[in-house]
């Protein structure tokens, strides 16, 4: 199956860009990576495009997804950072790993982006075949990518999941996240999240935090890595940077 008008998308029907928002290691103080989020060609959110996403172009949209991110991001400077690129990408569309990663090294090569730069989010509404998604991500590590399930603790993301595929970082739901400093069954919860991420070697990231006590309390717990719009809102093209006055309020707490 080839894939030759995934690098601009015309293929597609409709254009796609690319926003970025920086997930945070609160230990360094650095941007750990940058998450690719689709866009519309005037900035419409993720559910416009997604809306337009079916089962005869799924493959086509998730190769040029993958495109549009190392492009985009590499044009924005991520080069010129540590940084790795995270990118979302369907299981469902990846028939096989090996020939569905193609244009995506052939991309990185193109852009000189270092394979051990890329990571991958997966995440599905619908249950995953947990021998599929092995697969795929045993090849990624291959190649020398690093993978994360995304939307951890929501619908069929859950221990199961965690079981049978064992990622290099686990992203927490952000409903997980919501209220989390006054709310102590959350707090349990994530709590325990941490304790188990550490005895597997996987790093949790908290996605979704909105506000200064969210972040404050799961600095506390110890979470490591952190995602939200109270530290950076997504920004189309660019690489934004990190509000220091988040983070300083958080170190203080």
């Amino acid at each position: 199956m080839g894939c030759e008008g995934c690098r601009d998308g015309h293929d597609l029907g409709f254009a796609i860009r690319a926003a970025f928002q920086p997930i945070v290691d609160l230990e360094t103080g650095k941007v750990f990576a940058y998450e690719a989020l689709v866009r519309g060609p005037e900035g419409q959110g993720a559910g416009w495009v997604l809306g337009q996403v079916d089962d005869d172009n799924r493959y086509r949209f998730d190769q040029a997804c993958r495109v549009a991110a190392i492009t985009e991001a590499v044009t924005a400077g991520l080069l010129d950072t540590d940084a790795r690129l995270s990118i979302n990408f369907l299981p469902n569309a990846v028939y096989s790993p090996q020939a569905c990663i193609r244009l995506t090294l052939a991309t990185a090569r193109e852009q000189q982006l270092p394979t051990s730069r890329l990571m991958f989010e997966f995440t599905e509404g619908e249950k995953l075949d947990a021998a599929h998604v092995r697969n795929i991500v045993e090849s990624y590590r291959f190649h020398g990518f690093t993978t994360a399930i995304d939307d951890f603790g929501a619908g069929y993301a859950g221990l199961n999941l965690l079981a049978e595929i064992q990622p290099d970082c686990i992203k927490l739901d952000m409903e997980l996240v919501r209220g989390i400093g006054s709310h102590q069954p959350r707090r349990l919860i994530v709590a325990s999240m941490v304790r188990l991420a550490r005895a597997m070697g996987i790093r949790l990231v908290a996605e979704g935090i909105e506000t200064h006590a969210e972040l404050a309390t799961l600095r506390q717990l110890g979470v490591r890595y952190v995602q939200g719009y109270l530290i950076a809102r997504p920004a189309l093209g660019a690489l934004p940077v990190p509000d220091p006055a988040a983070l300083q309020q958080a170190y203080a707490a």
